[in-house]
């Protein structure tokens, strides 16, 4: 029993030191980059960190909750300010997706669907569930996972300095948009009834279900006037810290060789999508008056529940950057499908060539 808890361990106490170290040290979205590092560092050691399926939900929980917080009563007047800046996400979706699939196939000879599935921004167990659903040999999904949580570890890692060095200082972080105006027992109660409403949307097969569950409950008790205020600071920290553990532990399965090998084309489709999803965000801030580090990571193709916890850490408008998130993954839900589907089967993929 021991020996079972040990990785367990491993992960939770280094996340939450990871995440205190960096917050101390006033790095953006520091609990959730440093319980990453952290993590991470221990997977590369060969430490086998594990986080528990129920406490990655009680995390993604907990950030979908604080999410759903800044729900306003006029929510759905500020939804109608979003159409131009939710087309063009869409737009910068599908031209990542495209050109960082077609630079795969071109220049690490990867297959088509192998492509199409390992850069899509963002559900890498929906993608990884796509690739399992086809017919043997035709996706090589340990390719999809591997260049996916580069992908993740890489944006989460590096976007908040580089949206404080474009920007100066960010929305506010922790300190302002954490005020524990809810007491503790009501955060509790608000955290158990969304992971209750979470395993009703995991039943239902829906991908970050305790994300989106947090931010439904939340978002509907809020936004009818039930409600008012976010969890609690101590509540909202482990949230992160449990999120950066989860992004960190996936490194756990990817061998040395694997890394070695895959590394290179994740980072340059990781650039790729950072770098243009960076300038249509600088553009579509500049049309709308809004700070161009809340568009950037609204627009930036990390996963939803990552993206969201940076997104809240660094203080900005949560109700532009869940309906964003929340929406890119509908658009995902939707377009893959078909996308893998046309044309004909693509040969497996192997490693780039040395």
């Amino acid at each position: 029993m021991i020996r079972s808890l040990r990785p367990v361990v491993l992960a939770l106490g280094a996340a939450l030191i990871g995440a205190a170290l960096f917050q101390a040290a006033g790095v953006p979205a520091g609990p959730l980059v440093g319980s990453t590092i952290a993590v991470t560092l221990l997977a590369a050691c060969g430490l086998s960190p594990k986080v528990p399926k129920a406490l990655r939900n009680l995390g993604f929980t907990t950030i979908g909750v604080t999410l759903g917080a800044g729900v306003t009563t006029h929510f759905l007047s500020d939804v109608l300010r979003f159409p131009a800046s939710l087309l063009a996400l869409t737009v910068t979706m599908i031209a990542v997706l495209f050109l960082s699939s077609s630079l795969l196939c071109r220049v690490f000879g990867t297959g088509r669907a192998t492509a199409v599935l390992a850069t899509s921004p963002g559900a890498l167990s929906y993608s990884l569930s796509l690739a399992a659903d086809r017919p043997q040999g035709e996706i090589d999904t340990s390719f999809v996972m591997v260049l996916q949580s580069l992908r993740l570890l890489i944006i989460t890692v590096a976007l908040p300095p580089l949206v404080a060095l474009v920007e100066g200082e960010a929305g506010g972080g922790l300190a302002t948009l954490a005020r524990p105006t809810l007491a503790l027992p009501a955060s509790v109660a608000l955290i158990a009834l969304a992971a209750a409403g979470g395993l009703l949307l995991d039943r239902l097969r829906l991908p970050a279900a305790f994300l989106l569950s947090g931010v439904i409950i939340s978002g509907l008790g809020h936004g009818i006037g039930w409600i008012e205020g976010r969890p609690s600071t101590f509540l909202t920290f482990v949230g992160f810290a449990l999120a950066g553990a989860v992004i960190g532990a996936r490194f756990a399965a990817v061998t040395r060789a694997q890394m070695r090998d895959l590394f290179a084309a994740g980072l340059l489709v990781t650039a790729l999508a950072v770098a243009l999803s960076g300038l249509v965000s600088l553009a579509v801030a500049s049309w709308l008056g809004l700070p161009f580090g809340q568009v950037w990571v609204s627009f930036a193709p990390g996963g939803v529940e990552g993206m969201s916890a940076m997104a809240l850490s660094l203080g900005y408008d949560p109700a532009y950057v869940a309906t964003h998130h929340i929406f890119r993954l509908v658009l995902l839900l939707s377009i893959l499908p078909m996308v893998i589907r046309r044309g004909p089967a693509a040969p497996k993929a192997g490693p780039p060539p040395d």
